[in-house]
């Protein structure tokens, strides 16, 4: 089934490829959205395609790359737009 997640990671989570690694992860699972930085030092992912392959995501998240600390993450599941048709790094 295609879901969609939208989530705020806090923590030690800039400087350290979160992104880069974020898209590799996302790319391997076949998922489309991106991810960026935030202005408050956080970074934002919105994500969507199959459910099992988007909560493999959601886990990763949780700890990131070796060098990220994850504090928390906010996270809310939805629906699919349908908005996006391959997953990148927004700047």
């Amino acid at each position: 089934m295609k879901r969609a997640f939208h989530a705020i990671i806090h923590g030690l989570v800039q400087g350290v490829s979160f992104r880069y690694y974020t898209q590799e992860t996302a790319l391997q699972l076949g998922l489309a959205g991106f991810v960026r930085n935030l202005p408050t030092g956080t970074v934002e992912v919105s994500a969507e395609g199959d459910e099992e392959q988007l909560a493999k995501l959601a886990k990763w998240l949780e700890h990131g790359p070796s060098y990220a600390r994850v504090e928390k993450i906010d996270i809310e599941w939805k629906e699919p737009s349908g908005d996006h048709t391959r997953f990148r790094i927004l700047t």
